[in-house]
């Protein structure tokens, strides 16, 4: 009875921790692509880029070539290209690249462009002002449109010794057919300042 009553109790602390084992792998399944995408835009870590909120206050004197590749998902019947192949920056300038996406199809299509920088261990310097890649986009039918990126490389890549060697990085783009549960966001090439009222 009492040897009864003891397995019993072992049997259930066996199920308990089963069910929390399981419990905890699905919870960190759930989170694995956040915390992923977390980690990858601090580090840098796969050629993710930074995204920032200001320009440096200083650049330095040398030049990085920087080249833009694209390329469309199957399933999407979209044109989209960069109108430069590549340009010459100062590390620390702030510099700006437009996208042009066309909608072949007779619907609105709504996608997603995904990103990253080779090589991988410059994507730490290059960062973000603003992105047509931050928020989905919607075009109607034939509808064509110009998407701006606003970039800068950071000055602190030629002091790194890990990436003083760089002088060429490739911002590579591929745009997705986003969910359709998404709502779309209109793209627009970035807008210009207003003017500062003294």
């Amino acid at each position: 009875m009492a040897a009864s009553r003891s397995r019993s109790r072992r049997n259930g602390a066996t199920v308990l921790l089963l069910i929390s084992v399981v419990a905890g792998m699905v919870g960190l399944s759930f989170a694995s692509v956040p915390l992923y995408r977390l980690f990858c835009a601090a580090t840098g870590f796969g050629g993710a880029t930074q995204r920032a909120e200001t320009a440096p206050t200083r650049s330095v004197a040398g030049l990085i070539t920087v080249r833009f590749e694209t390329q469309v998902a199957p399933g999407l019947d979209w044109e989209f290209r960069p109108l430069k192949s590549a340009m010459a920056v100062h590390p620390g300038a702030q510099s700006q690249v437009l996208f042009r996406a066309v909608n072949h199809t007779a619907a609105p299509v709504t996608a997603q462009a995904v990103y990253n920088v080779t090589p991988t261990k410059a994507g730490i310097y290059f960062d973000k002002l603003q992105c047509f890649c931050f928020n989905s986009q919607t075009l109607a039918p034939g509808q064509s449109v110009d998407m701006g990126v606003v970039f800068f490389v950071d000055p602190d890549i030629w002091t790194d010794p890990s990436t003083s060697e760089v002088r060429s990085i490739t911002l590579s783009y591929t745009m997705f057919r986003a969910p359709e549960t998404e709502s779309p966001s209109a793209s627009a090439t970035p807008r210009p300042r207003p003017p500062s009222v003294n």
